[in-house]
């Protein structure tokens, strides 16, 4: 209990920003519980265990949850995805596929900066329905792979609400939350709205911090506000029905599948891995100023749950605390990479890859945010659920919690483009959307327009021939989509006809050339 006690004392300084909350349930009883720092600098008003937070895409589990609680065969409710989707192209995904992040949906949050959202714009409810109904084509094929996407439990608690009649915040908290013994937690989807006087901050401890403004409406992937002793009465809620199979945490815990048969690692709002030799099931997220994540490990029956009122890593901080307590060894650093600096192109999603040598292995840039990828041999790299060999020209990357293989090819990269010969304007039919391109005077600019305005004009780089990388660093959500890919087509003369965008979150969106520039 000391070692515990001591990881819990090092957060304060390890995670550093205006104030947190941590807590541990152990066989069903809560061994420890902290609350530091301040929920209002400005105000010193302290953080306490009693105040609520934003608990970020933790409220998909309880989506799930509710689900499973109201409907026997959740299928049920698939008449009404088309009305939700009118525009869709294709078979449409399952209600468990929503579940499982496997509709193969882009996620909504995504398109939001491609349709012009400031990122302390106004988002409505409204809004989120008419995003998610112009989808005309998925990324993939309904079960074949594993795509994060918010949109999924928006339109799980649209379903929800459209088959019972009622209100979803009111169902979450008579049917999840308070028999989950949660008094003070439910669903606050305006973010406008401060709760319990808690304010969430943007920025780090190098260049300060920073009230975050939020204007968005959402529901069914994020919205529900709980304090740390609400979310350890769901640990302990969680405990108590460990033995039942009916227990709704045991149901939405339960192993899933691809369509192809293979076993997936994420479904029903929970990710399933393991650390340190031990299965987990857990799920964190962010809101602009806050950060969250909850992990359970059955076979010990031990939860943690990290809140911060910031945006540092609140998962590593879990998993810290866990290993304390399980006394698990701190997994060591692989080491220096070695001939890994490189730009790769993966054809088949359309996105570049950056790999650089660093003293734990491989850092690869890919998904939202980069990641360190131990190196295991020579021309090999692997860590969870994820690997990287090189092949001559080739950057094999297998990702299995997305059931996909990458197979990329090695780009020259470039340090300067003429970006006069692609400025103009472009419209994408995909997703209703246009784009406009400007270059003076060697740099080049970029700026999103749709149904939520005239974006920010955001500065793009060149890559390779015909490639770009456009930075999207703050966007509605957090966190934002990172960096777009932008691949330049042109036409068998070589003039540009159009070019194709798209992240890890949001890919493949097509648009078309409408006015060259000058």
């Amino acid at each position: 209990m000391k070692v515990l006690e001591r990881a819990l004392d090092l957060l304060p300084d390890h995670y550093r920003g205006p104030a947190g909350v941590a807590g541990v349930v152990y066989q069903g009883q809560v061994v420890a519980r902290r609350a530091w720092g301040y929920a209002d600098v400005a105000r010193r008003l302290p953080m306490t265990t009693a105040r609520r937070m934003p608990i970020c895409s933790i409220s998909k589990q309880m989506t799930c949850a509710l689900l499973l609680d109201l409907f026997d065969d959740p299928e049920v409710l698939a008449p009404l995805l088309p009305d939700l989707l009118p525009n869709f192209a294709g078979p449409l995904p399952t209600v468990a596929q929503l579940c499982h992040n496997q509709s193969g949906l882009r996620d909504y949050w995504a398109l939001t900066v491609l349709h012009g959202a400031a990122p302390e714009g106004r988002f409505t409810e409204a809004d989120g329905l008419d995003l998610l109904g112009q989808a005309r084509h998925g990324q993939f094929p309904p079960g074949k792979q594993y795509s994060y996407s918010n949109g999924n439990y928006r339109l799980l608690a649209e379903l929800i609400r459209r088959a019972t009649g009622c209100d979803f915040g009111d169902l979450l908290a008579e049917r999840i939350l308070r028999p989950a013994g949660m008094p003070t937690a439910g669903l606050v989807a305006d973010m406008r709205q401060r709760v319990d006087e808690v304010i969430g901050y943007e920025g780090n401890d190098e260049v300060g911090f920073l009230p975050a403004e939020s204007a968005i409406t959402w529901f069914g992937d994020s919205g529900v506000s709980a304090s740390l002793d609400d979310m350890l009465a769901w640990e302990t809620y969680i405990d108590a029905g460990r033995d039942d199979p009916r227990a709704l945490y045991n149901r939405i815990s339960a192993p899933v599948w691809f369509a192809d048969g293979k076993p997936a690692s994420y479904g029903y709002g929970l990710r399933r891995y393991r650390r340190g030799g031990v299965e987990i099931t857990a799920h964190g997220g962010g809101v602009r100023g806050f950060c969250s994540y909850r992990l359970h490990v059955a076979a010990e029956r031990l939860s943690v749950v990290v809140i911060f009122n910031h945006e540092a890593s609140a998962m590593r901080a879990a998993e810290g605390v866990m290993a304390a307590a399980l006394g698990l060894e701190t997994a060591s650093a692989g080491g220096p990479g070695k001939g890994w600096d490189g730009l790769w192109y993966d054809e088949e999603n359309a996105l570049f890859l950056r790999t650089r040598d660093v003293p734990g292995g491989v850092r690869l840039y890919y998904a939202v945010s980069p990641v360190i990828v131990p190196q295991t041999a020579e021309g090999e790299a692997a860590g969870a659920e994820l690997s990287l060999r090189r092949e001559g020209d080739l950057l094999v990357m297998e990702r299995a919690a997305e059931n996909r293989t990458v197979r990329a090819r090695r780009l020259h990269p470039l340090d300067w483009a003429d970006a006069t010969r692609i400025a103009g304007r472009y419209h994408s039919d995909e997703i209703g959307a246009s784009m406009v391109i400007e270059a003076r005077d060697g740099a080049a600019a970029i700026g999103f327009e749709g149904m939520l305005g005239l974006g920010p004009m955001e500065r793009m780089y060149p890559l390779a021939c015909d490639l770009w990388s456009v930075t999207s660093r703050r966007a509605m959500d957090a966190a934002p989509p990172g960096e777009w890919t932008l691949q330049i087509r042109r036409d068998e003369g070589g003039q540009v006809v159009g070019l194709t965008i798209g992240c890890w979150l949001a890919q493949k969106i097509d648009y078309s050339l409408c006015e060259r520039q000058g």
